[in-house]
């Protein structure tokens, strides 16, 4: 038997049937009390360290699990909460902590963006208010949670400090070390009351340190680190990076903590060389992240193999831990109930159980004689064999359409300022034209007839001729509210993107390949499994449909290549590029196909688009290349009055304002309700010449903002912004949302428009 040791860095909060959630979504209901709530998530907390132990995994993380968000957890953890909330110090009441994250009527939610390149959101912690105070050491509460009731001695997992604050907001650069000197002692107090309590080893996560940092900021990640060792000696920390490879290898590698673990999967190529030029210490544990934590494909266990027998030439097995690239709380749970998948996928796939045994056939050793292991070897690799064989994998005229893609396919017929002057003449908007993002709430009762259809109760057309009914009740409320520019509403639609994988060559569905988003909200990622095509038009009827019914210019909504990609399990055999643009092609005939039904604005979703920008700034550029040549291969075949429009999500705006420019679609909304004032300070210091819609309320939070305060958002977006290229508009679809705080948002939004617009009439 091997002597390294088998480690988890993070398991899958949902469970495997969503138990997680719903148990939330009943809480914030009113349907669980407080007391019957806490107990259920203690079940499920206590339910996944089990499967793991059960499993064998030497090493189980503990303290991983959230009520909703890892970051948020820290921020209250250290009291900071931000002054709207009524907070007056102590512990975080469990409400307050879900109206940072939720919003309430009385205050707006935390900021939320995504966790690094991932398609996790965590709350924004917010450090300018209050002075950082220890409210209650949750790792050590989880230890003893894990000890007592399951006799494990866990792995504690928690965020480092420099990564904790690096991704904050609320202080200006010049306030970091100060921030920094009041938060580590903190830690330190955590460290040491961890070690008192008898904890061998910390997870101590800072993949901040895989980003493009300076040497000065590493010099104040080693002052941190000493602080902490010498406030803990005793107690091993396990430095954890994951996403990429190490910026600073060497320096890391000097650290005072007793191991390291390190990517070698997103971050092998450097992170092996690295560790080829400069060693690695002798007195340090290895993490080797082997297993990817970010896809669903099994491992090339044989490939594997030959890493490790590579790794052991610099480190001895006995100092080597073997575990996924990062946290599984980024793919589903485990294939066991996927029962209607073809074999062909089904076989090649690993979802985090399926990843935890394959850490542990790693460990046992793969030229073992155990005949299990032989056989789980021999059944990954001709599974893996036959899919990379498939005809599906090798469709001749959608990789010749690849092939013959040129720079003539990625242009507009006319620059956008002649399309502007052509689609203002054709259309004749109001000044500050009011829309929404796409979707319009998706009740029980919706779903409830989608289930129907599904189950065969209902047939296609009684299903059709229901979603008919519902788009014409929403053109309707539409016309009531007073919007100038409508939306079908998306009934016909559950996911933004396995709406449009259903109906695309080339992918397939889980059943329960459920992972995390945000919150509660999970989503089932389509897996793309083959050479994407397309079949026939996908969004047409039901946007003719709608359109028949009103005068008022009506957008076509599809979801873009790259977020489509993005937001996919993608297969690993080629490039991602070359899958975008085998989406954009199929995309492309969807965008024609709208067009020539008479359908003239067009709005194509990249909400997703910045969620796979690379870690580190000096690979941006080849990324952000590739990601809008997909996006203008998908929409620039039209004509000049037909208007293309797109959307995108929480995203640092100014850090790539040039390429959501070269993007060049006419009209470009931002989902900025939670960092309003960041975005318009960003276009004094940028300009941007193509019409835009500034969110200007969140729509992930149940509150609905007053025609005052919606006032006050379109007058601070007019300060940057002029009144002929800002459109009005919440910052995200609708979906979520109940009917009832959804009409009246929008009628003040429409309200708020109308006064700002008579503001401006008499400054004339």
């Amino acid at each position: 038997m091997s002597r390294m040791k088998s480690s988890n860095l993070g398991y899958p909060r949902i469970g495997e049937n969503r138990e997680w959630k719903k148990a939330l979504e009943a809480y914030w209901s009113g349907k669980l009390a407080e007391e019957v709530f806490l107990q259920q998530i203690e079940q499920i907390r206590l339910g996944h360290l089990q499967k793991q132990k059960e499993k064998g995994i030497d090493l189980i993380p503990v303290g991983d699990f959230t009520l909703y968000d890892h970051m948020l957890d820290m921020a209250v953890m250290f009291g900071l909460v931000p002054k709207r909330y009524d907070y007056e110090g102590g512990e975080v009441s469990l409400q307050t902590y879900f109206a940072m994250a939720r919003g309430s009527q009385a205050a707006v939610a935390c900021e939320m963006t995504k966790w690094f390149n991932t398609n996790y959101h965590y709350i924004v912690p917010e450090l300018g208010d209050r002075k950082p105070v220890l409210t209650k050491n949750l790792p050590l509460l989880a230890y003893r949670e894990a000890k007592e009731k399951l006799g494990i001695n866990g792995k504690l997992v928690i965020v480092g400090p420099y990564t904790f604050v690096k991704l904050s907001k609320g202080f200006a650069a010049g306030e970091q070390a100060d921030i920094l000197q009041q938060l580590v002692p903190l830690y330190a107090t955590i460290l040491q009351e961890l070690s008192s309590e008898g904890v061998e080893w910390v997870q101590i996560d800072e993949p901040i340190l895989v980003t493009s940092l300076s040497k000065e900021e590493m010099n104040t990640v080693a002052a941190i680190y000493k602080e902490l060792h010498e406030a803990a000696p005793q107690l091993k920390l396990m430095l954890q990076t994951y996403f990429d490879s190490v910026e600073h290898y060497a320096e890391v590698i000097d650290l005072p903590v007793q191991g390291i673990g390190l990517d070698f999967v997103h971050g092998l190529e450097q992170n092996l060389q690295n560790l080829g030029i400069y060693g690695f210490p002798k007195d340090k544990t290895l993490g080797v992240g082997l297993v990817d934590g970010r896809n669903i494909w099994r491992s090339h266990l044989s490939n594997i193999g030959k890493l490790i027998t590579t790794i052991q030439r610099e480190v001895e097995e006995a100092r080597l831990w073997l575990q996924p690239s990062s946290s599984l709380l980024h793919v589903p749970v485990t294939t066991s109930q996927e029962n209607r998948l073809d074999p062909l996928v089904k076989n090649a796939l690993a979802f985090a159980d399926e990843k935890l045994d394959e850490i542990r056939l790693l460990q046992k050793g793969l030229d073992s004689r155990e005949a299990s292991v032989i056989e789980a070897v021999q059944q990954g690799q001709r599974a893996l064999q036959r899919l990379a064989e498939s005809s599906a994998r090798h469709l001749e005229d959608v990789q010749s359409a690849v092939a013959e893609v040129t720079l003539e396919h990625f242009k507009r017929k006319s620059p956008f300022d002649q399309r502007s002057e052509k689609q203002k003449a054709v259309w004749n908007l109001p000044v500050l034209p009011t829309t929404t993002i796409g979707s319009f709430p998706q009740t029980a009762e919706v779903r409830q007839a989608r289930q129907k259809w599904r189950s065969g109760e209902w047939t296609t057309e009684q299903y059709d001729t229901y979603i008919q009914e519902q788009t014409k009740r929403w053109i309707e409320i539409q016309d009531e509210i007073g919007l100038d520019v409508y939306v079908h509403g998306e009934f016909e639609r559950t996911d933004m993107v396995e709406f449009f994988g259903e109906k695309l060559g080339g992918f397939v569905f889980t059943q329960n390949g459920w992972a995390q988003s945000y919150g509660s909200r999970c989503v089932k990622p389509p897996v793309i499994f083959g050479d994407v095509q397309f079949k026939s038009p996908m969004t047409v009827k039901e946007s003719v449909f709608a359109q028949s019914l009103t005068p008022n210019p009506l957008k076509g909504m599809i979801t873009g290549p790259v977020t489509i990609l993005n937001w996919s399990f993608v297969r690993d055999d080629v490039s991602r590029e070359q899958v975008a643009q085998q989406i954009a092609l199929a995309l492309r005939k969807e965008v024609e196909a709208l067009e020539a039904a008479g359908i003239r604005m067009i709005q194509v979703d990249e909400p997703a688009l910045r969620e796979g920008l690379p870690l580190k700034k000096s690979e941006w550029g080849s990324y952000l290349d590739w990601a809008v040549n997909a996006f203008r291969l998908t929409t620039s075949s039209v004509q000049d009055t037909t208007q293309i429009h797109t959307h995108m999500c929480y995203c640092e705006f100014h850090d790539f304002i040039d390429s959501i420019s070269n993007l060049d679609a006419d009209v470009i909304s931002i989902e900025t309700s939670r960092s309003h004032g960041e975005l318009v300070a960003s276009f004094h210091h940028h300009a941007y010449n193509k019409e835009i819609g500034l969110g200007v309320y969140d729509i992930h939070s149940p509150r609905v903002p007053s025609v005052d305060e919606l006032v006050n958002m379109i007058e601070r977006g007019l300060q940057v912004l002029s009144p002929n290229q800002f459109w009005i508009n919440p910052d995200c679809g609708l979906k979520t949302r109940g009917e009832e705080e959804t009409i009246a948002s929008l009628k003040n939004m429409v309200e708020a428009t109308q006064l700002v617009r008579k503001q401006l009439a008499a400054v004339k």
